[in-house]
């Protein structure tokens, strides 16, 4: 089968399109006939050589497709060979099949393109997992989600409307997104290269704060994230792109009894990943079947063009997801 290898860690110039063996499902796994996936930011990190896969999993990059069941290891299977599906992995979503355990897919509707579906499991599962089962922002007053033109903001704001409909979403982006990620949905959206999301916090919530806040910056924006919490707040981690190091008034965190709360989906454990996607399957995917919350694709790639995916990914003008499309489908 075709797949993107590595050459070596680096930059976008050590992808390359390969034939590689195809693989064989073992007990509880599916192997799945890829239609599409989609580029992360853990996949230029790991192409980096900074985020390895969890023990077992495919070397390949990718943590997500959409495509259909070509055969069932074992038996006893919900899913049968001709079935759409899409999947969270663990690796090896930039090949033409890939393995999945079963626990983590999930039933495809006819009304969902499989270019849309690639881009489900890795953004909305973070989105809802973090700000809905963690951050229990359901009913709260409002949330700051950080990074407005990125997957998992968009997913974010999309879920927030769906699902805590009174919820005030508060979104920091760049000048040229602003517009776009107020027609998501967002009430309010900060340009954070010219303005303090902390002082317009400030002044949106009247000095109040917000309930819950969606980060990916890490370290950077430790002191203003926590400017801008509430009382009672929680501030969900979910990256460090700027910085693992900073300090935190933790008298302040006490007394105003916030939480801080790092999490990341790939190294959870197997059934731990499969109990969230199940939860995800019965709350979110009816809502993408009716059209009620749509995957936004910024832009299509098939897989031999992998690199220039990356390399668009890591300029940073896309907005939503980045998707993959495998040869003869």
């Amino acid at each position: 089968m075709k797949a993107i290898t590595l050459r070596d860690f680096g930059g976008p110039e050590m992808m390359q399109y390969d034939d590689i063996d195809t693989p064989t499902p073992g007990d509880g796994q599916l192997l799945i006939r890829v239609h599409a996936t989609s580029v992360n930011r853990p996949d230029v990190i790991q192409r980096q050589g900074n985020y390895p896969p969890p023990p077992g999993d495919s070397e390949v990059l990718g943590l997500e497709v959409a495509g259909v069941v070509e055969s069932v290891g074992g038996a006893g299977s919900r899913f049968k060979p001709g079935d759409r599906v899409v999947a969270l992995v663990g690796g090896g979503g930039y090949a033409e099949y890939t393995l999945a355990l079963e626990g983590h897919c999930m039933a495809l509707s006819e009304s969902i393109s499989f270019e849309q579906a690639a881009c489900i499991c890795e953004t909305y599962i973070t989105a809802y997992l973090n700000l809905f089962m963690l951050g229990e922002l359901q009913g709260k007053k409002s949330v700051l989600i950080h990074g407005g033109g990125g997957g998992v903001a968009t997913s974010a704001i999309q879920l927030c409307r769906a699902l805590s409909p009174d919820t005030q979403i508060i979104v920091t982006a760049s000048s040229g997104k602003l517009d776009r990620v107020a027609s998501q949905g967002a009430h309010h959206v900060i340009d954070y290269r010219e303005q303090s999301f902390a002082d317009e916090i400030r002044r949106i919530t009247e000095k109040r704060g917000v309930d819950v806040i969606l980060d990916h910056i890490g370290a950077a924006y430790l002191e203003d994230n926590m400017k801008s919490l509430a009382l009672a707040g929680t501030m969900m981690l979910i990256g460090v792109m700027g910085g693992i190091k900073a300090e935190l008034n933790l008298a302040s965190m006490m007394v105003k009894r916030q939480r801080i709360i790092g999490s990341v989906l790939r190294s959870r454990p197997v059934a731990e990943k499969a109990a969230i996607i199940a939860r995800f399957e019965e709350v979110v995917m009816p809502l993408i079947a009716a059209g009620e919350v749509t995957p936004l694709v910024d832009a299509t790639f098939p897989l031999s063009e992998a690199a220039a995916a990356h390399t668009l990914m890591e300029q940073g003008g896309h907005f939503g997801k980045i998707v993959l499309t495998m040869p003869g489908v």
